[in-house]
């Protein structure tokens, strides 16, 4: 079961037998006020320093989000989505996810990016299906599967597995393929909900083993409001990996959890002879300070830092 994503030059094949794929997720305002700001202003620049930083980190796709207002979204997010994939795209070929709960964004966002990114995301409320699904399938492009639906978000992973099956369903109505259905079952915060771990990593089995499809998370919440979230994001996605997840939208620039998708690629057997593991090792062992992503992540940190003094 393989899901292709593509860029003009590069293809990213997300599948149970493929080295994991990351998807930078710091394209993003939500929760960062600098940013919101700026992108209000016309101003990408710390967007593109994102969009290279990530890269540079290893990111494979990068997941761009524009949703700075609540007000008549509609029309302010497709043009901005339209502005800042331009962007990304001028700077980099890397492939896109494209997230918004704006129909018209999406739309505007598929038409303005080369090749075949990801639609993030679908929900099982009847409405979001109705409205999402068949732009999913007049442009051909494989969309993200989001557990939840009218009813919120469940905390019995059966009710969130019988959500997926039921988006797989109708999107296979609409002329879907279920490798182009990508399962998110929802990393919860494990300090809230002492189970999340278990919960999404049985459900990540459930989904490859009867519905087919690959998986995908938002790997930091698992440790919202939790010390040294580093450590535990990257034990999360190391065993996520062992349960059988194919990606996850992520932090690159954190080297933890690099260094678990590496290790963990390599145990699976998803890295040939090691390959990727080595040479990601030599790099940072050559640079003597943790190698060029790591200076990256340092210099990404401190504009974090930085953002929420000024904030």
């Amino acid at each position: 079961m393989q899901t292709i994503v593509k860029s003009p030059t590069q293809t990213v094949i997300i599948g149970p037998d493929q080295p994991f794929v990351i998807i930078g997720e710091r394209i993003n305002p939500t929760g960062r006020k600098k940013l919101a700001e700026e992108m209000r202003a016309g101003d990408f620049s710390r967007v593109e320093r994102e969009a290279l930083a990530q890269v540079a980190a290893g990111a494979h796709i990068l997941d761009v989000n524009v949703g700075i207002s609540s007000v008549e979204p509609d029309k302010v997010e497709p043009e901005l989505m339209v502005k800042v994939i331009e962007l990304i795209q001028s700077i980099t070929d890397i492939p896109l996810c494209l997230d918004s709960s704006v129909a018209p964004a999406l739309i505007a966002g598929i038409k303005a990016a080369h090749g075949r990114p990801i639609v993030n995301s679908v929900t099982g409320e009847d409405e979001r299906l109705e409205r999402i699904l068949p732009v999913v399938a007049e442009y051909n492009v494989p969309v993200i599967a989001i557990t939840n639906d009218e009813s919120g978000i469940s905390y019995d992973p059966t009710v969130r597995f019988g959500i997926a099956k039921k988006i797989v369903e109708r999107a296979e109505s609409y002329g879907i393929k279920r490798e182009d259905v990508i399962v998110d079952p929802l990393a919860m915060p494990v300090g809230a909900v002492n189970t999340a771990g278990a919960d999404l990593f049985a459900l990540v089995r459930m989904v490859r083993e009867e519905l087919g499809c690959n998986t995908v998370c938002g790997a930091s919440n698992i440790s919202f409001g939790m010390p040294n979230r580093k450590l535990i994001n990257s034990a999360f996605v190391a065993m996520a990996i062992a349960a059988g997840m194919t990606s996850a939208i992520t932090n690159p620039l954190e080297t933890e959890i690099r260094n678990a998708i590496y290790a963990a690629d390599v145990l699976m057997g998803h890295d040939e002879n090691a390959m990727r593991y080595l040479k990601a090792m030599r790099a940072q062992a050559n640079a003597g300070d943790g190698g060029a992503a790591d200076r990256s992540a340092r210099r990404s940190r401190r504009r974090s830092r930085a953002e929420r003094s000024g904030a």
